[in-house]
């Protein structure tokens, strides 16, 4: 059953998709109603699950889950996986591209390749104050909380102190 996104208890599971570029109008308009569609009949076990979706940023898609009912099933979950893979393809959209690093400059999102962060950082790009999106988060309230933080504060951390004892 899909609810909104602001009614969605603080502590359900989310999942987020980072597109690998920045969605138009018109595409965040078509992945909102397929997001709302699919979680309005996404089930398991036949049990149906208390979920929604939103886009942020025209860039993440974040799907959220209430465990308090129903507990999402291995097969569920490949689902959701499966909308994001099968819009994606029809979009030409990348949904599952782990080799990007996403950061928030001048209110504008922007990615870096993981392998150039430490360059990055030494080239003064990512700074310690600099926003990036921590896509790991597991709950709403952590999304609320530590989806957006200072690059010092995120895993990024470890290439500022190698900057510094150098």
């Amino acid at each position: 059953m899909y609810i909104p996104f602001s009614d969605i208890d603080l502590q359900s599971r989310i999942w987020i998709y980072q597109a690998n570029r920045q969605l138009t109008e018109t595409e965040t308009g078509i992945l909102t109603e397929t997001l709302k569609a699919s979680l309005d009949n996404w089930e398991a076990h036949g049990k149906p699950l208390t979920a929604s979706g939103k886009i942020f940023e025209h860039r993440f898609v974040v799907i959220a889950v209430d465990e308090r009912e129903e507990l999402p099933s291995g097969c569920s979950i490949d689902k959701s996986v499966h909308w994001l893979q099968e819009i994606g393809q029809r979009m030409q959209i990348d949904f599952f591209d782990r080799s990007l690093a996403y950061l928030n400059e001048n209110g504008e999102v922007q990615t870096v390749p993981v392998p150039k962060i430490k360059q990055s950082v030494q080239d003064e790009l990512i700074q310690p104050s600099t926003t990036i999106f921590d896509n790991q988060v597991a709950t709403k309230a952590q999304w609320m909380t530590r989806w957006k933080i200072p690059a010092s504060n995120s895993w990024l951390n470890r290439y500022f102190s190698e900057q510094t004892s150098l």
